[in-house]
């Protein structure tokens, strides 16, 4: 209980001076309870893109009242508020998401901001006593991950990633399929995320800050530094002080079903990654080209992401085995092939045995109420500590390249050692360059070092301050900004 006042007069104090910026710090009277069986109040945090689809979401579930929204954005937030309204839904604005948390009718917060911004707000919200559904990755780093983690426990919250592929109807069986032994045991699992992505720009300079935005909220844990990039939203993806690359945006739901078909609980043994930045100079950093291996005893999950299409001239993607966004489960007598939605189980000859389809994961959103209403966090599908894993896994494939340095095309060959899964998947990698004009002898692409890791301690083996596993362990937490910090005890 001490704690938990001493957390109430910080987010009081953060906001002194601030009400007329943030909104009306009182409740009003049409957000008060109804009753015996109250609604559950749930505010929205970050609603310009995947926020505006948790409000849509959220409305259509019995028994749930959208009563609050917050954006650092005020044109998006206004906009957005005058939606809702039209709609016969009332809500309070809110700029500062400190001042939303300090409101005690709220029970519930979804949270679709920038990654940099996930776990923060997810701790802030577990210590003002509200559940969370917060949107992939669950983290920005390995590190604050694991704190989201002990907050949810510490503080009896229930704790919802945003990985809907967990309520996919087709993906449990296909688990349970998996666990079955039909298909033997699995060699590999493979993700994709060939997902076309044009250049972003390149600037000469600092942009202006698009009216009505606070840009320190924007920023928040991260550096307060310039705009050095055409757009402010969306585009933070592509640079790792608030993003995580593709691997980290549409990749995560694709990294969590290879975790999940694994049946792995922990991080891996090992990993390494290769990419680059091709076909364009602009002002993004993440790769738009990379594969990452992550080894585990079970067996290794092997991931591309790709962002030009499939050669120069056309504008669709290429595809391994039909799969452009999803899954190749590799297993002694067959594979799956497919994502969200379903897909086919096939045998070693390319012979249908078991299709697999569903609506997808739109019920997530209502198995997270369930939960928030059994106050049982094993009815979620996808509760926290799984989330924090396979965001972590995202995290740890950026490493290994954040570290790496360009390298000839020769040298790649020479990772891959004698791994055949390994070796053909760089001759795509290779393939696919040159069929967009890519000239791997001129544009070299970023090898990163093979990386081992101590997974009980969620860190890289290191045996020295100035080994590689020293220098990765550098980026397995990130350097916040106050009073934007995650704390070092929740």
């Amino acid at each position: 209980m001490t704690r938990m006042v001493g957390r109430r007069e910080f987010l009081v104090k953060s906001v002194v001076g601030g009400a007329a910026a943030c909104g009306a710090a009182a409740w009003p009277a049409w957000a008060a309870p109804q009753g015996a069986n109250d609604a559950v109040r749930l505010g929205v945090i970050g609603v310009r893109g995947q926020g505006r689809h948790h409000i849509e979401m959220f409305t259509k579930v019995p028994g749930v009242r959208v009563v609050a929204l917050c954006d650092i954005d005020q044109t998006i937030l206004d906009q957005r508020a005058s939606e809702v309204e039209a709609n016969g839904i009332r809500v309070a604005k809110y700029s500062d998401v400190r001042q939303l948390l300090e409101n005690k009718d709220i029970d519930a917060v979804s949270i679709a901001t920038p990654n940099h911004w996930h776990s923060l707000m997810a701790i802030w919200a577990c210590q003002a006593g509200k559940d969370v559904y917060v949107e992939k990755p669950i983290s920005h780093n390995v590190w604050e991950g694991r704190r989201v983690v002990e907050a949810a426990a510490r503080y009896g919250r229930i704790v919802q990633a945003g990985t809907q592929s967990r309520s996919d109807e087709a993906l449990i069986e296909l688990a349970a399929y998996l666990r079955s032994g039909q298909l033997g045991k699995i060699l590999r699992a493979r993700g994709f995320c060939y997902k076309r992505r044009e250049s972003i720009g390149l600037v000469s300079g600092p942009q202006p800050i698009p009216a009505g935005v606070d840009y320190d909220l924007f920023c928040g844990p991260a550096p307060l530094e310039p705009l050095r990039r055409k757009q402010l939203h969306y585009d933070w993806h592509w640079v790792w002080a608030t993003g995580n690359g593709d691997i980290g945006n549409q990749g995560i739901h694709e990294m969590d079903m290879c975790r999940w078909m694994l049946g792995e609980e922990a991080l891996p043994q090992r990993v390494f990654s290769i990419g680059g930045r091709f076909g364009y100079v602009d002002d993004a950093e993440t790769p738009n080209t990379q594969i990452a291996v992550l080894e585990y005893p079970t067996a290794p999950i092997i991931f591309e992401v790709r962002a030009l299409p499939q050669e120069t001239g056309v504008k669709h993607m290429d595809h391994y085995r039909g799969v452009r966004i999803g899954i190749s489960i590799e297993c002694e007598h067959g594979y799956f092939a497919g994502g969200a939605g379903g897909g086919v189980v096939y045998d070693n000859d390319g012979k249908r045995i078991k299709p697999l389809s569903s609506s997808g994961g739109d019920r997530h959103v209502e198995n997270f109420i369930q939960a928030v209403r059994s106050r049982k966090a094993q009815d979620l599908r996808a509760p926290v500590a799984g989330g924090h894993l396979s965001s972590a896994l995202c995290h740890l494939a950026n490493i290994p390249y954040r570290l790496g340095t360009q390298v000839p095309q020769a040298e790649l060959k020479a990772q891959a050692g004698s791994r055949a899964d390994v070796a053909e998947t760089l001759d795509r990698f290779a393939s696919h360059l040159a069929a967009n004009g890519v000239d791997l002898a001129q544009a070299t692409p970023t090898l990163g070092p093979v990386l081992e890791l101590a997974p009980d301690e969620e860190r890289f083996a290191s045996r020295s301050n100035y080994d590689m596993g020293a220098w990765a362990n550098r980026l397995v937490r990130d350097s916040y900004r106050a009073p934007f910090v995650v704390p070092e005890k929740v």
